[in-house]
């Protein structure tokens, strides 16, 4: 059931992603240790997001459950996507 919840609240916020951001959008899945697995979201804009999930199992089945939103890889294409503007390096040049 925690599962379940998780899955839900997953695709709740890729969705919202997907309609503020474009059709169609991409997902990237990348494991991250312990902590689990990140959805790395570009939108049809160029806009990124991201969702973090127990596993990389449950983060394949958000993406599959999303709409309008396709598996990707960090390819030439899905990279030539993204727009990062320079609030975002600001944002990171502070971490």
């Amino acid at each position: 059931m925690a599962e379940d919840k998780k899955i839900a609240g997953g695709v709740r916020a890729a969705s919202a992603f997907v309609a503020a951001h474009g059709k169609p959008s991409r997902a990237v899945v990348e494991n991250i240790g312990r902590a689990g697995a990140r959805v790395v979201l570009v939108g049809a804009d160029g806009a990124m997001g991201d969702v973090v999930l127990p596993d990389v199992e449950t983060a394949e089945e958000v993406v599959a459950a999303v709409a309008d939103l396709d598996a990707a890889e960090w390819d030439r294409e899905t990279t030539e996507a993204l727009k990062i503007g320079p609030e975002h390096r600001r944002k990171m040049a502070r971490r």
